[in-house]
Protein backbone atom coordinates (compact mmCIF):
# COMPACT_ATOMS: atom_id res chain seq x y z
CA UNK A 1 0.00 0.00 0.00
CA UNK A 2 1.25 3.42 -1.04
CA UNK A 3 1.89 6.31 1.60
CA UNK A 4 -0.44 8.75 1.33
CA UNK A 5 0.64 12.46 0.43
CA UNK A 6 -1.33 14.68 3.19
CA UNK A 7 -2.26 17.59 0.87
CA UNK A 8 -5.96 18.76 1.15
CA UNK A 9 -6.39 15.57 2.99
CA UNK A 10 -6.83 17.29 6.16
CA UNK A 11 -10.76 18.24 7.01
CA UNK A 12 -11.17 20.66 10.46
CA UNK A 13 -14.67 21.19 11.57
CA UNK A 14 -15.27 23.56 14.06
CA UNK A 15 -17.88 22.67 16.37
CA UNK A 16 -20.28 24.95 18.87
CA UNK A 17 -20.05 23.05 21.96
CA UNK A 18 -18.22 19.84 23.48
CA UNK A 19 -20.46 16.78 21.73
CA UNK A 20 -22.06 14.48 24.69
CA UNK A 21 -19.84 11.26 23.66
CA UNK A 22 -16.80 13.32 22.11
CA UNK A 23 -15.36 9.29 21.18
CA UNK A 24 -17.84 9.19 18.77
CA UNK A 25 -19.84 12.01 17.39
CA UNK A 26 -22.89 11.57 15.00
CA UNK A 27 -22.67 12.34 11.18
CA UNK A 28 -25.54 15.01 12.03
CA UNK A 29 -23.17 17.18 14.40
CA UNK A 30 -20.22 16.83 12.13
CA UNK A 31 -22.27 17.62 9.10
CA UNK A 32 -23.75 20.54 11.25
CA UNK A 33 -20.34 22.15 12.16
CA UNK A 34 -18.16 24.86 9.96
CA UNK A 35 -15.40 23.08 8.27
CA UNK A 36 -12.32 25.63 8.98
CA UNK A 37 -9.67 23.87 6.53
CA UNK A 38 -9.37 26.71 3.60
CA UNK A 39 -9.49 29.92 5.67
CA UNK A 40 -6.31 29.03 7.74
CA UNK A 41 -2.68 29.30 6.86
CA UNK A 42 -1.16 25.18 6.22
CA UNK A 43 2.02 25.95 7.21
CA UNK A 44 1.62 26.19 11.32
CA UNK A 45 -1.37 25.18 11.99
CA UNK A 46 -1.02 22.31 14.62
CA UNK A 47 -2.53 20.51 17.22
CA UNK A 48 -0.42 17.94 18.53
CA UNK A 49 0.55 15.90 22.00
CA UNK A 50 4.26 17.07 22.98
CA UNK A 51 6.74 15.90 25.54
CA UNK A 52 4.62 13.92 28.39
CA UNK A 53 6.24 14.81 31.60
CA UNK A 54 8.40 12.72 33.22
CA UNK A 55 8.12 11.19 37.43
CA UNK A 56 11.47 9.89 38.49
CA UNK A 57 10.44 6.17 39.30
CA UNK A 58 13.98 4.77 40.36
CA UNK A 59 14.07 1.84 42.80
CA UNK A 60 16.17 2.14 45.56
CA UNK A 61 18.91 -0.22 44.84
CA UNK A 62 19.24 0.91 41.22
CA UNK A 63 22.78 2.43 39.94
CA UNK A 64 21.11 4.54 37.54
CA UNK A 65 17.66 6.85 36.99
CA UNK A 66 14.59 5.42 35.79
CA UNK A 67 11.58 7.65 34.17
CA UNK A 68 8.23 6.85 34.00
CA UNK A 69 5.59 8.91 31.67
CA UNK A 70 3.09 11.13 33.30
CA UNK A 71 0.61 13.73 31.89
CA UNK A 72 0.59 14.47 28.86
CA UNK A 73 0.95 17.51 27.53
CA UNK A 74 -0.26 19.05 24.14
CA UNK A 75 -0.03 22.58 22.05
CA UNK A 76 -1.52 24.23 19.36
CA UNK A 77 -1.59 27.27 16.72
CA UNK A 78 -3.68 28.55 13.77
CA UNK A 79 -3.36 31.37 11.67
CA UNK A 80 -6.67 32.62 10.40
CA UNK A 81 -6.60 34.37 6.90
CA UNK A 82 -8.74 37.89 7.19
CA UNK A 83 -11.25 38.63 4.71
CA UNK A 84 -12.27 42.04 3.42
CA UNK A 85 -14.60 43.45 1.01
CA UNK A 86 -13.43 45.61 -1.44
CA UNK A 87 -13.96 48.85 0.46
CA UNK A 88 -11.93 47.37 3.30
CA UNK A 89 -14.49 46.34 5.91
CA UNK A 90 -14.18 42.34 7.02
CA UNK A 91 -16.69 40.09 4.75
CA UNK A 92 -19.20 38.63 7.58
CA UNK A 93 -19.46 35.52 5.24
CA UNK A 94 -15.79 35.44 4.71
CA UNK A 95 -14.06 36.34 8.15
CA UNK A 96 -15.57 33.46 9.94
CA UNK A 97 -12.83 31.76 11.59
CA UNK A 98 -11.47 35.08 12.47
CA UNK A 99 -14.94 35.74 13.82
CA UNK A 100 -14.94 32.51 15.82
CA UNK A 101 -11.11 32.89 17.67
CA UNK A 102 -10.40 36.09 17.78
CA UNK A 103 -11.58 37.05 21.44
CA UNK A 104 -8.89 35.73 24.37
CA UNK A 105 -10.34 33.04 26.12
CA UNK A 106 -12.89 30.83 23.16
CA UNK A 107 -13.59 27.67 23.50
CA UNK A 108 -13.40 25.90 20.22
CA UNK A 109 -14.20 22.31 19.38
CA UNK A 110 -12.02 21.34 16.14
CA UNK A 111 -12.58 17.53 15.31
CA UNK A 112 -9.75 17.10 12.48
CA UNK A 113 -9.93 13.86 10.09
CA UNK A 114 -6.70 13.21 7.62
CA UNK A 115 -6.49 11.20 4.94
CA UNK A 116 -10.01 11.54 2.57
CA UNK A 117 -9.79 14.67 0.72
CA UNK A 118 -10.61 18.00 2.52
CA UNK A 119 -14.24 18.39 1.03
CA UNK A 120 -15.31 14.78 1.27
CA UNK A 121 -18.45 15.11 3.78
CA UNK A 122 -18.17 13.46 7.06
CA UNK A 123 -19.24 9.39 7.05
CA UNK A 124 -19.99 7.04 9.92
CA UNK A 125 -16.84 5.38 10.60
CA UNK A 126 -14.47 7.91 9.57
CA UNK A 127 -11.68 8.38 12.34
CA UNK A 128 -10.93 11.93 13.57
CA UNK A 129 -9.56 13.86 16.56
CA UNK A 130 -11.41 16.30 18.86
CA UNK A 131 -9.62 19.15 20.38
CA UNK A 132 -11.02 21.21 23.16
CA UNK A 133 -8.75 24.47 22.67
CA UNK A 134 -9.00 27.81 24.12
CA UNK A 135 -7.86 30.37 22.23
CA UNK A 136 -5.01 33.25 23.53
CA UNK A 137 -4.46 36.71 22.18
CA UNK A 138 -4.22 37.10 18.22
CA UNK A 139 -0.94 37.91 17.06
CA UNK A 140 0.96 39.43 14.27
CA UNK A 141 3.05 36.61 12.12
CA UNK A 142 6.54 37.19 11.99
CA UNK A 143 6.32 37.41 7.98
CA UNK A 144 3.76 40.11 7.37
CA UNK A 145 4.13 39.46 3.62
CA UNK A 146 1.09 37.52 1.70
CA UNK A 147 -1.88 37.53 2.84
CA UNK A 148 -3.29 39.95 5.99
CA UNK A 149 -3.83 36.61 8.91
CA UNK A 150 -3.14 36.67 12.60
CA UNK A 151 -0.98 33.77 14.45
CA UNK A 152 -3.72 32.38 17.47
CA UNK A 153 -2.08 30.35 19.77
CA UNK A 154 -4.50 27.48 20.68
CA UNK A 155 -4.70 26.02 24.69
CA UNK A 156 -5.41 22.52 24.62
CA UNK A 157 -7.63 21.53 27.31
CA UNK A 158 -8.30 17.92 26.11
CA UNK A 159 -8.15 15.70 23.51
CA UNK A 160 -10.13 12.95 22.45
CA UNK A 161 -10.05 10.22 20.08
CA UNK A 162 -12.50 8.42 18.16
CA UNK A 163 -14.81 7.66 15.17
CA UNK A 164 -17.81 8.80 13.46
CA UNK A 165 -21.33 7.57 14.86
CA UNK A 166 -24.12 7.20 12.11
CA UNK A 167 -26.90 8.39 14.48
CA UNK A 168 -26.70 10.13 18.27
Amino acid sequence: MPKTLADAKKKVTSLTSLPENPEAVPVAELTAGKDIQCNVLKSDFRLSAVASDTVPDTELCSDSNATAFGASNFEGNMTPFRYYDETGVPDPTEDFVWDLAKEKGTHLYLAIREGKPHDDPWVATDEYTLWHVITDEPQDPTDTGGFIKKVIPLGVQRRYKGAVAAAG
